[in-house]
């Protein structure tokens, strides 16, 4: 059974077009905003992790280092060297460490830069049209 044809115009069909079109348009730029602000809450809950890990972890590095030159000075060595050797030995560990901070930084940078997902690519691009 065939359905019934009707017809439509040209400019009846253009408007039908750029109204379906406004309303993707909406839509995405709802998808992106709804993605993103997810995105942002994800990287909020992250980064207050990490302080509150830095804020613990910074006072117990100081406990142990001076739990270190205590035990230094405890198995006859001055107090000065048992400073120097403790400090120099966690110069040592933290400029290991900051090479792997570095490559941590650069992935993170690459990957803010990159939408990974298409609701993201289609936000970028409605952004970019859009404009100010």
């Amino acid at each position: 059974m065939r359905s019934p044809v009707t017809e439509r115009t040209v400019p009846g069909i253009l408007t039908d077009l750029l109204t379906q079109f406004t309303q993707l348009l909406r839509t995405e730029g709802e998808l992106a905003r709804t993605e993103l602000s997810g995105k942002v809450n994800q990287v909020g809950t992250g980064l207050a992790l990490v302080v509150g890990g830095a804020v613990l972890l910074i006072p117990a590095l100081v406990v142990l280092l001076g739990a270190a030159v205590a035990a230094l000075e405890r198995a006859g060595y001055p107090p000065h060297w048992s400073a120097l050797i403790v400090g120099g030995a966690a110069l040592i560990v933290a400029r290991q460490q900051r090479s792997q901070v570095r490559a941590g930084v650069r992935a993170l940078a690459r990957r803010d830069r990159v939408p990974t997902s298409r609701t993201a690519w289609r936000a970028t691009i409605f952004l970019t049209l859009r404009g100010p």
